[in-house]
């Protein structure tokens, strides 16, 4: 049923990925009233060099710590 993807920065950890599917998986279910195998989610990560926001590359923008 649902397929969720998910665009972001590379630089997540494992366990952010395993925490953010499961939050996303539940409430998908949640709302959508289907069960978790339903449920498919994609995380593409991209490198800040390879995006950009408000005329900026997001590497200039928002510099690593």
């Amino acid at each position: 049923m649902p397929i969720l993807r998910v665009e972001t920065w590379k630089g997540l950890s494992r366990e952010q990925k395993k925490d953010f599917i499961h939050s996303l998986t539940r409430e998908a279910c949640r709302i959508l009233d289907c069960p978790p195998e339903a449920v498919t989610v994609l995380i593409d990560e991209k490198d800040k060099e390879n995006w950009g926001a408000s005329g900026e590359l997001c590497s200039e923008r928002f510099p690593d710590k």
